[in-house]
């Protein structure tokens, strides 16, 4: 890594400054890297998901399922903070990472966003050209590396998009196809060096062959990096994922874990009678 990298073991504040927040009983998870303890969130007076515990291992993809509206996409914009930014969002519970309360007084968002990357839904590159939406990052947020262009080059390598646009780096982004612009914002996410993925449902733009080469991208990553993503395809899940935590949402409309579990264990001995009528299309 080049000069400006900052470990995932680095704290992100002083957890002193308030009282450590008391653990519940959730999954042992060797190795784990990230936790949510007893997750409520609210969008003004309505309650969006409620009581959920999670643990992410570290070096694991794990899939979020479940059924439209039951709150997969608030939970994993928790993780790194993003429902911050939406307008009478409300969070309570703990969010861990390396034991640390991302949500504690003192705690830089920023610097979570840093260290927990996100890759939305459908492409969103900047309107700039591809080397300039892979160095954003590092540039606003005060990354000093060695050379800039090592570090664009390595996320692009690390995207799987390097040997398709070496030569057009100046070009403006939007000449990418949607797969390629995907695999640029997945780029833009490894520039900022962290420690998580995030993906939001990041193959439902795109066609089967730009899926695969996702699906093929995330494998690789889990080398180095701890990967969270969202997806109504089980499919998917399935094929890509270690672990997979189903979610539902009860008669007040709350989103809620049903069950969490190594993946093929969920998809063919769930432990719940709700998961298996979700998994075999007998609801949802």
């Amino acid at each position: 890594m080049s000069d400006g990298t900052r470990t995932g073991s680095e704290h992100l504040v002083d957890v002193g400054t308030r009282p450590a927040a008391t653990k519940r009983q959730i999954p042992d998870v060797p190795r784990a890297l990230m936790a949510c303890e007893d997750l409520h969130v609210y969008y003004g007076d309505f309650l969006a998901v409620k009581g959920v515990d999670l643990v992410f291992g570290k070096n694991e993809i794990t899939a979020l399922i479940g059924p439209s509206g039951c709150g997969k996409s608030t939970v994993i914009r928790c993780l790194n903070r993003m429902n911050d930014l939406v307008a009478g969002a409300r969070v309570e519970g703990v969010v861990r990472y390396h034991d640390q309360d991302i949500y504690a007084r003192g705690v830089d968002p920023i610097e979570v966003r840093r260290r927990i990357g996100m890759v939305f839904q459908k492409p969103n590159p900047f309107p700039k050209s591809i080397y300039d939406n892979v160095a954003y990052g590092p540039r606003v947020t005060g990354m000093k590396p060695k050379s800039m262009d090592n570090l664009v080059e390595e996320a692009l390598r690390g995207a799987a998009l390097w040997d398709e646009v070496k030569d057009k780096l100046k070009q403006n982004a939007y000449g990418l196809s949607g797969g390629q612009q995907q695999r640029l914002c997945i780029a833009r996410t490894l520039a900022t060096q962290p420690d998580v993925i995030l993906m939001d449902e990041p193959c439902s733009a795109l066609d089967p062959i730009a899926t695969l080469k996702i699906e093929e991208l995330m494998r690789e990553l889990k080398e180095n990096y701890t990967i969270v993503i969202v997806t109504h395809n089980m499919q998917q899940a399935a094929r890509v994922s270690d672990v997979t935590a189903f979610l539902t949402m009860g008669d007040d409309r709350a989103g809620y874990l049903v069950e969490m579990a190594p993946t093929e264990q969920l998809f063919t001995r769930p432990a719940h009678r709700l998961t298996e009528d979700y998994i075999t299309g007998r609801f949802g």
